[in-house]
């Protein structure tokens, strides 16, 4: 490949393992759940900060969009800066950065300021996230410290939602949404103070490589139109000649990003990274767990809060066995389980398991039981998502070089964006059209009858979610190689 040679030469030597690695394991993971939650905590905002500034319902939906547009259109290019101009020094420009947009979105008094802030908050956290996980990923080497952490990370990215819901649900009920901005800036000033401490400097050897230009903008245009083409397909449907032109325009940009990146001498996504069998596999199965554990917190949410009537706070609530379920998953299978069957058993059982999650989900009615119905699939999906996630993530950064772990641990996060990005437009647009349907076959439309329509089209997305897993557990079995068949970036 015409890119060896250029690539090769500098390198990015990282500081030797020391005592501080666990404290710094405790910085990323604050700031990898501080972006997490934030995808959800503001969710539950949504209602009180409509309220109180006075936007449309058609206008609500940028306060989410604004933020998943500039977060997953520009992932790869903060994980190729961290790259070039150092791991510490970027994470903290992130942390700073989120904390200041976060600020700006708290005390916003109009809805085109609060739609700034998101946007900037994203872009923040596209620079932040893949840097963390990059941070983690050339801090802990020796293998058995590895698994630990990125078990902690794993269930950190795999519950960050649930404790969003939570935490959102405490803040807005006892406090105002506005906090649920300015609780980043808590977090963010605690972890600054933490990365400037033990997160360690690597120490660059060799010519620093250039900055992908054309690559990034192909890319970063490409990954656009993809989050904006789902988005839109869920407001204004697939008929839309928008939703479709956007989609074109991302798939064609994609395929102008992969043939670039075959000749650039810099490039920004050496593609020796995506080709690898056990990591591609890895990505694939982050993006599909993305697009399935939607249904969860989405439909799931939908389904407390308005079929049972629970109150913010009782639906976070609701969800904590899950989380207690995704810690303990995501210990024992990067502790125990990964190291002796490998990523090819341990990830296909985590999605059969999210796919009998999703199944015995379908079968809850208006007067289902928490403890009966509802706590036993979550803590099913709890298991699932832990043991997703850490196994794929842990397999999607190994052997990468160290000047390539920022973007590679980029693609995990840009996996994960856009898998809950076609998770949202296709369960959300199946829902409504099962809603419409029912209420069609059903008049007239009466109270119980909308009732019972949204129970129903909340099943049906939990089968289509079902059958994302099974997708997934498919995929994972025949693309993951075996134990023992180790995986390795050759330049």
């Amino acid at each position: 490949m015409s890119q060896t040679s250029s690539v090769a030469s500098p390198k990015i030597v990282a500081a030797p393992p020391t005592s501080r690695r666990w404290w710094t394991l405790c910085v990323v993971g604050l700031a990898q759940l501080m972006v997490v939650l934030d995808s959800t905590v503001v969710n539950i905002a949504l209602p009180s900060a409509q309220a109180d500034l006075g936007f449309s319902n058609g206008d609500r939906q940028w306060i989410v969009t604004a933020y998943s547009l500039a977060f997953g259109s520009l992932l790869l290019l903060g994980g190729r800066l961290s790259d070039l101009i150092g791991r510490k020094r970027t994470f903290i420009i992130g942390l700073i950065g989120f904390a200041a947009a976060s600020a700006l979105g708290g005390a916003a008094d109009s809805f085109g300021m609060l739609v700034g802030a998101r946007a900037l908050q994203g872009a923040f956290g596209a620079l932040l996230a893949p840097t963390a996980l990059a941070v983690l990923t050339t801090t802990f080497t020796i293998p058995k410290e590895r698994a630990r952490a990125f078990g902690v990370f794993g269930a950190i990215a795999g519950a960050g939602g649930a404790v969003g819901l939570l935490l959102g649900g405490y803040l807005t009920e006892n406090f105002d949404w506005r906090w649920n901005l300015y609780i980043n800036v808590v977090i963010a000033v605690i972890a600054i103070v933490g990365a400037a401490i033990f997160v360690s400097h690597a120490t660059r050897t060799g010519p620093r490589p250039k900055l992908d230009i054309p690559g990034t903008l192909l890319v970063s245009g490409a990954l656009f139109g993809l989050v904006y083409g789902f988005s839109n397909a869920e407001t204004d449907g697939w008929d839309s000649i928008l939703t479709w032109g956007t989609l074109s325009a991302a798939g064609i940009l994609l395929v102008a990003f992969v043939l670039w990146q075959r000749k650039a001498a810099h490039p920004l996504l050496p593609l020796a990274i995506v080709l690898d069998r056990n990591r591609a596999a890895a990505y694939i199965s982050i993006l599909i767990a993305g697009a399935g554990m939607f249904g969860i917190f989405l439909f799931v949410t939908y389904y407390l809060q308005t079929s049972l009537q629970y109150s913010p706070m009782q639906t976070g609530l609701s969800f904590l066995p899950m989380i207690a379920m995704l810690v303990l998953a995501a210990q024992l299978s990067t502790n125990i389980f990964v190291p002796r069957f490998g990523p090819k058993v341990l990830v296909p059982l985590g999605m059969s398991l999210g796919a009998i999650g999703m199944i015995y989900l379908t079968h809850l009615d208006l007067n289902s039981v928490y403890v009966l119905d509802v706590l036993p699939p979550l803590m099913i999906l709890g298991l699932a998502m832990g043991t997703i996630m850490p196994a794929s993530m842990q397999t999607a950064t190994l052997g990468v070089d160290g000047q390539f772990a920022g973007v590679a641990s980029a693609m995990v996060n840009t996996s994960q964006q856009v898998g809950g990005s076609i998770g949202t437009a296709l369960l959300n647009t199946l829902a409504a059209t099962a809603a419409t349907n029912y209420v069609a076959a059903h008049l007239p439309a009466t109270a119980a009858v909308a009732a019972q329509a949204a129970v129903q089209s909340y099943a049906v997305a939990y089968w289509w979610g079902a059958s994302f897993f099974i997708v997934g557990a498919i995929v994972a079995a025949l693309l993951f190689r075996r134990i023992g068949h180790g995986i390795s970036l050759r330049h």
